[in-house]
């Protein structure tokens, strides 16, 4: 049996971009969808209601015919429904985001929630932390870390990873 996680994660990036632009790719469909997901999934977005209370559904699909077998495999769908909704929502400095984790066998449903805070910083860049709770237990906070490392990867390419703390 796993042990619980006493803290938070937190990972941040500094990135050669614009404060709207970062925000745009957590608050529109086209922005949302350009980048989440770990390698070898994608999101396809449903409703994204980038507001107080807004919702946010999207599925997140196995994206190559390898992970498509690797999930098959372990007995997983190639594709879960995600929900969750803006808790928090100040435009250009801090998100949060709820999402419902009901996708576990065995686990009974929780929240797990995200908070993105956006600072500018010299020179048009941009200081983007994003706090992680823990998840249900050890492992799979793990698993979330590596998973939200392996998406922003993608930024990190896009944008240039200037800087990292984690």
């Amino acid at each position: 049996m796993s042990s619980q996680i006493e803290s938070s994660i937190v990972i941040e990036r500094v990135y050669q971009a614009d404060v709207e632009e970062l925000w745009d790719l957590w608050t529109t469909k086209e922005g949302f969808e350009s980048w989440w997901g770990p390698r070898d999934f994608r999101a396809d977005v449903h409703t994204l209601e980038a507001r107080p209370g807004g919702a946010l559904h999207y599925d997140m699909v196995a994206d190559t015919p390898a992970m498509i077998a690797a999930m098959k495999n372990m007995g997983q769908p190639a594709s879960h429904a995600c929900r969750g909704s803006f808790t928090e929502f100040r435009p250009h400095e801090r998100l949060v985001l709820t999402q419902l984790i009901d996708f576990l066998p065995g686990v009974e449903p929780y929240d797990s929630t995200m908070v993105v805070d956006f600072l500018p910083v010299a020179d048009g860049r941009v200081r983007m932390v994003v706090t992680l709770s823990q998840m249900h237990d050890a492992q799979f906070t793990e698993m979330q870390k590596q998973g939200f490392t392996s998406q922003l990867s993608k930024l990190d390419k896009r944008y240039g990873w200037l800087a990292r703390s984690q």
